[in-house]
C-alpha cells in the first residue's frame, strides 16, 4: 500500500469520526474534551523541556573542578548557539525557526491560529540546547510556542473552526506556562492577558482545565520547583520604598525594550548566520566569564538571594575575594543585572532559542535586590530583601510584557508571596504605566505593530482595516473598453454590463481612464454627441488612483473619503490596470473580518 492510498484512507476514517463527533457531541462540550488532551500533551511537553535543559546543564558542569570552569563557560555557550542553529539548518530545513510570544500573536491575527507542528518538538530541543549550554534566556517562550502548536494542530487535526483553534492555542499556551511555573492560574492568566486580551466567561473553563492538567501532569512527571516558597508579609512602613522600586522597575522596562531594539538592529546587519554564532557566542562567554550568574537562565542567582546569600552571587565569580564588603556586592549586582539584558539578547539573536520572559524575572529580581541591600547600606532602614527581590520580579515582567495580571499572579505562586499581595499589585501597575505611557507596545507586539499585523482592541476600525490587503478587495469583472473603440462599436456590452464604470485601457494593459454609465448610456440614446468617438477622446480622469504596491487599506479609505467617491482603479507599479477597489467590497472584508476576529472567543 503506498503512502498516498494509506494517506486517503486515513482522512477518509477521519471524516468519519469529525462526523459522528459533530451528531453526539455538541462543539462546546469537545472543546472541553480537547482542553484537557491538551493540557495534559502541553504538561508532558513541559516537563520534557525541564528534565532535558537540567539534564543538559548537570552533565556538562558534574565533576569538573571549579578553577577550569571559566573556560567551559567561555566555550559551552557558543557550542550551544552553534547546535542550535544547525539543527534548525539542516534538520528542520529550515533558515530560521521563530521564537518568542510574538510568532504566536502574529499566527492568532494573520495566520488563521496556524503554528507548524515541527514547533511541538523544535522549540524543545533547540531551547533545551541553547540554555542547557549556557545561553543566557528563559524556557518559558519555547514551552508557550510548543504548547501553542499543540492547540492548534489538535484543532486542524479535528477540522475545527478558526474561533475554536485558537481557543485550543491559548489552551497550549496556557498549558505550556502552567507546567514551566507549576503555576496553573499564572498559566491562565498569561493566556488571556497576552493572547486573548478580549474574553467572555466561557473561555476560563477551558483554560483553566489546560492550566490545570499541566500543572498535575508536570509536577507528578518532574517536580523540581523553580523558586523554594517562602512565606512573609510585608511592613506598612516600606510602602514608600515599593512605590521607588516601582519606579526604578519601570524605568529600566523601558531600557531593556530600547536596548532589544538596537541589538536585534545590529544583528540584522550581520547576514552570515554563523557569523552571528561565533559574534554571538564569543560575547556571552566572555560575560559569563565575568559574571557567571548570567549562566543558563539565572534562577539559582535568585534563589541563592531568596535564601538569604546576599554574597552568592560575587562568591564565585573572578571578585570572589571581596564577596564581604558591601559596596562590592552591589556594585557588582547592578553590572550583572545590566549584563543580564545583553547576555539574553545576544543569546535569542545570535541563533538561540528561548525568550525573554525568564530573563525579566531575574532582572526584576537583580533590580529589587540591588534596591534593598543598597538601601540596608545605607543605614536608614533596614527593608526586607527578599520581599523586594519577589516584587521586583513581579515589575518587571509587568512592564515589558505589558501583562501585570500575569506578573502578580505567577510571582505570588511560584514564591508563595501572597502575603505580598498589596506590593505586588502596586508595583506592576506602576511599572506598566511607566512603560506603557512611554512605549505604546509591548516587546511581543512592537514588530507587529510596526508592520501592521497586530491585532489592536482599542482601535479595532483601524486593526481590521490594517489586517486587509488591496489584492484581497480587488474586483475585476469589468468589461474593459479599448481607446481605439468607440461607444457604438461596444454598444451591446455596455447595455448589459451589471457596472457602471468601465477602465479604457491599452492593449499593453495601460490605465488611460474610466467612463461611468451614465455618459454612455447618454452617448448611445442621442443625449450627447461622440457616439463614433473613439474612448480616447471620451476618457475621463479618475478623482485617484490605488497604487497596489504602496498603500494600505486604511489610506485607501482616506482617498475615498476624501474624494468623496465609493469605486478607485487600482495600478500596479507600472501604470498597469489590475482593478477596482470599492467601498462595497471593503465593507464586506471589514464584516468577515470583524466577525471572525470578534467573536472566536464567544
Amino acid at each position: 500500500m503506498n503512502s498516498k492510498t494509506l494517506r486517503g484512507r486515513l482522512n477518509r476514517k477521519l471524516d468519519a469520526l469529525n462526523h459522528w463527533r459533530m451528531h453526539k457531541i455538541s462543539n462546546r462540550n469537545f472543546i472541553i474534551i480537547l482542553a484537557f488532551v491538551v493540557g495534559i500533551i502541553g504538561g508532558v511537553a513541559a516537563s520534557v523541556l525541564k528534565a532535558l535543559t537540567h539534564f543538559i546543564a548537570s552533565t556538562l558542569q558534574d565533576d569538573v573542578d571549579w578553577h577550569y570552569k571559566y573556560s567551559f563557560y567561555l566555550f559551552f555557550p557558543l557550542l550551544g548557539i552553534l547546535l542550535s542553529v544547525l539543527y534548525v539548518r539542516k534538520v528542520l530545513k529550515a533558515k530560521h525557526l521563530e521564537h518568542g510570544i510574538t510568532p504566536i500573536i502574529y499566527a492568532i491575527s494573520r495566520k488563521s491560529s496556524q503554528i507548524p507542528v515541527h514547533n511541538v518538538y523544535s522549540q524543545i530541543v533547540t531551547s533545551a540546547i541553547t540554555v542547557g549550554f549556557g545561553g543566557s534566556c528563559g524556557l518559558e517562550a519555547p514551552i508557550a510556542m510548543s504548547g501553542s502548536a499543540i492547540g492548534s494542530n489538535t484543532g486542524r487535526f479535528f477540522g475545527l473552526q478558526y474561533k475554536e483553534v485558537t481557543m485550543l492555542l491559548a489552551c497550549g499556551a496556557a498549558a505550556g506556562i502552567a507546567g514551566a511555573f507549576d503555576s496553573p492560574l499564572a498559566g491562565m492568566v498569561f493566556a488571556i492577558e497576552i493572547l486573548l486580551p478580549e474574553f467572555s466567561i466561557p473561555v476560563l473553563i477551558p483554560l483553566l482545565i489546560s492550566a490545570a492538567m499541566a500543572s498535575v501532569v508536570a509536577q507528578s512527571l518532574y517536580s523540581e520547583p523553580l523558586f523554594h516558597t517562602f512565606s512573609t508579609e510585608w511592613e506598612v512602613s516600606a510602602l514608600f520604598f515599593y512605590l521607588l522600586l516601582a519606579l526604578l522597575v519601570g524605568g529600566y522596562s523601558v531600557y531593556f525594550a530600547k536596548i532589544s531594539s538596537i541589538v536585534k538592529n545590529w544583528f540584522t546587519n550581520i547576514k552570515n548566520p554563523y557569523n552571528k554564532v561565533w559574534v554571538s557566542g564569543i560575547s556571552l562567554g566572555l560575560m559569563i566569564f565575568i559574571f557567571p550568574a548570567l549562566y543558563g537562565e539565572g534562577y539559582i542567582a535568585i534563589q541563592q538571594i531568596l535564601n538569604g546569600q546576599f554574597n552568592a552571587i560575587v562568591k564565585n565569580s573572578l571578585f570572589a575575594d571581596y564577596q564581604d564588603i558591601g559596596l562590592v556586592i552591589l556594585a557588582y549586582s547592578v553590572l550583572t543585572l545590566f549584563a543580564k539584558s545583553f547576555a539574553a539578547l545576544f543569546t535569542l539573536n545570535g541563533g538561540g532559542n528561548g525568550g525573554v520572559f525568564g530573563p525579566s524575572l531575574v532582572m526584576g529580581g537583580l533590580l529589587g535586590f540591588a534596591f534593598a541591600y543598597g538601601v540596608n547600606l545605607t543605614g536608614i532602614t533596614e527593608l526586607n530583601v527578599p520581599n523586594f527581590v519577589v516584587v521586583g520580579m513581579a515589575g518587571a515582567l509587568s512592564g515589558i510584557m505589558h501583562a501585570p495580571l500575569t506578573g502578580v499572579f505567577l510571582i505570588a505562586e511560584i514564591t508563595g508571596g501572597y502575603g505580598l499581595m498589596v506590593p505586588l499589585m502596586l508595583v506592576t501597575s506602576i511599572s506598566y504605566l511607566i512603560n506603557r505611557s512611554i512605549l505604546k507596545y509591548s516587546i511581543y507586539t512592537k514588530v507587529l505593530a510596526d508592520s501592521g499585523d497586530l491585532l489592536s482592541y482599542e482601535d479595532k476600525d483601524r486593526s481590521v482595516l490594517s489586517m486587509m490587503k488591496v489584492r484581497y478587495v480587488l474586483e475585476t469583472n469589468f468589461v474593459i473598453l479599448r481607446p481605439e473603440e468607440t461607444p457604438k462599436m461596444r454598444q451591446s456590452d455596455i447595455i448589459h454590463s451589471k457596472r457602471n464604470i468601465f477602465p479604457i485601457v491599452t492593449e499593453k494593459g495601460k490605465l488611460l481612464g474610466i467612463l461611468y454609465s451614465e455618459r454612455l448610456f447618454s452617448i448611445l440614446l442621442g443625449e450627447e454627441e461622440g457616439i463614433d468617438q473613439p474612448f480616447s477622446k471620451l476618457a475621463e480622469t479618475p478623482t485617484d488612483l490605488v497604487k497596489i504596491h504602496e498603500e494600505d487599506m486604511e489610506s485607501v479609505m482616506l482617498k475615498m473619503k476624501k474624494d468623496d467617491v465609493w469605486i478607485l482603479p487600482v495600478i500596479d507599479k507600472d501604470g498597469n490596470y489590475l482593478g477596482f477597489v470599492s467601498k462595497s467590497s471593503v465593507f464586506n472584508k471589514y464584516r468577515a473580518l470583524l466577525m471572525r476576529q470578534g467573536h472566536y472567543l464567544e
